[in-house]
């Protein structure tokens, strides 16, 4: 009577997933580099393939950890070998990663937890592809009322209506409020139409006892405070 088969060889990868996880697990997420973290993820949804180059491909084609993540469905199935699961499970790692990043934020007053802020708001708009106009409303203690994208436009333009966003603020009852914008170029250096468009927004919600606190223009390079800048 024949012998049970023998199983063959391991696919070589399988001892590499092990090290990253061991390492991952030792030395923590500093110790890996950006597609190694991008094969961790990547093997809960290809388990039977060796990820290493599909991270690589993915951080070549988008630059960056962040901007894989942030990567529009469209563009991230252009790249081999990435489908719908790949593609979901990367979302679901970005909305985890700004609900991280939002809940100090919501903790404890905003102005006590500036770092925080701007944290947040690089998370959820930094790698947006086109320019969102988010508002932050806070009530007599600086707590967060709510959080809110007041307008999406282009790549470099979108419509903000100075009353409809003070109007917003007296519905909601806050006293003040923190304007957030993105620049998708990158360059977070506030336009000639930013600063026009800020200056509007402060005259209007004055009289009505709402303050400005700030504008943050969020880019890939960094951002810009208007009120760090003297433009408030």
């Amino acid at each position: 009577m024949a012998g049970a088969p023998t199983a063959g060889p391991k696919p070589h990868f399988l001892g590499h997933r092990d090290r990253l996880k061991a390492r991952l697990r030792d030395a923590g997420a500093d110790s890996l580099a950006d597609y190694e973290l991008l094969e961790l993820l990547l093997f809960q949804v290809i388990p039977r393939r060796d990820t290493k180059p599909i991270a690589k491909a993915l951080l070549e084609r988008f630059g960056s950890f962040s901007e894989v993540l942030a990567a529009p469905d469209k563009l991230l199935l252009e790249v081999d070998d990435v489908g719908p699961a790949v593609v979901h499970h990367l979302k679901l790692m970005r909305a985890a990663a700004q609900r991280f990043a939002r809940d100090p934020v919501r903790q404890r007053p905003v102005l006590d937890s500036w770092a925080a802020v701007v944290d947040y708001c690089r998370a959820v708009m930094a790698y947006e592809q086109v320019e969102q106009f988010r508002v932050l409303f806070l009530d007599r203690k600086n707590g967060l009322i709510a959080d809110e994208v007041q307008a999406t436009g282009t790549v470099d333009h979108t419509p903000v209506y100075p009353r409809e966003v003070v109007k917003r603020a007296l519905e909601l009852s806050a006293t003040a409020i923190i304007l957030v914008h993105n620049h998708p170029s990158g360059d977070p250096t506030p336009s000639r139409a930013d600063i026009e468009m800020t200056k509007t927004i402060a005259e209007v919600a004055a009289p009505l006892g709402v303050r400005l606190h700030d504008h943050l223009v969020i880019g890939k390079d960094g951002h810009a405070s208007f009120r760090g800048l003297d433009l408030i």
